[in-house]
């Protein structure tokens, strides 16, 4: 099963101190200028919205210890995450927050990303209701941006008077010999658009593999 998403799933729990830092020293990939983030390995360019901040390297490092801890006891063993790369991640609040992810991946066989795609969905799930979440999803769908289909979905949280507290859309493709995912977490439907129409206006291309 692929792991880039799910150790990101309870980050709208945490609270974090701003601090002022370069932006290209919080991406394990890519840069970060004018506004304008490029990644080489996954040949992505999305433009950031105002007033938007940058997640820190610190914060990610926390958002992954606190999803490791909940789902390694599920699998029962522990997950390596040495690949795994934080891309663009930006935020406006503790609710508000867009996070990009991209991991190796080599496939193996027809619908084998598919598969772990519709795995990784019931999976989360699960692991929100045995954290005795109020949680509903949607069906997985698919959009096309720039050319290219992803998979997409939507996990709504809920308080005990069952108000939405909590939205989380996941979008998911394999692209460049990548796991590629992107994770839009909302409680404002103004602030889902800008993260929503940011990510739709985003461009990509085709890598070209160096011959070994």
């Amino acid at each position: 099963m692929k792991l880039q998403l799910i150790i990101f799933v309870f980050i709208g729990f945490s609270t974090f101190t701003c601090k002022e830092s370069n932006p290209n020293n919080e991406i394990d990939e890519g840069t970060i200028q004018n506004n304008i983030y490029k990644s080489e390995e996954i040949g992505w360019e999305i433009e950031i919205p105002d007033g938007w901040e940058i997640v820190t390297m610190e914060e990610s490092d926390a958002f992954q210890k606190k999803g490791l801890d909940i789902m390694e006891p599920m699998l029962d063993e522990n997950i390596d995450v040495s690949k795994l790369r934080n891309l663009l991640s930006f935020k406006k609040n503790m609710f508000n927050l867009f996070q990009s992810t991209s991991e190796p991946y080599e496939i193996e066989y027809d619908g084998e990303w598919e598969e772990n795609n519709k795995a990784l969905r019931e999976f989360l799930l699960d692991a929100y209701q045995q954290e005795g979440i109020e949680v509903t999803a949607s069906d997985i769908t698919t959009e096309i941006i720039d050319g290219l289909k992803f998979y997409t979905y939507t996990f709504s949280l809920y308080d005990k008077n069952g108000n939405v507290i909590l939205n989380q859309i996941m979008y998911s493709r394999w692209h460049n010999g990548f796991d590629f995912g992107v994770n839009i977490n909302y409680n404002d439907e103004d602030l889902k658009t800008e993260m929503l129409t940011a990510f739709r206006n985003s461009k990509f291309r085709k890598i070209k593999k160096s011959k070994s």
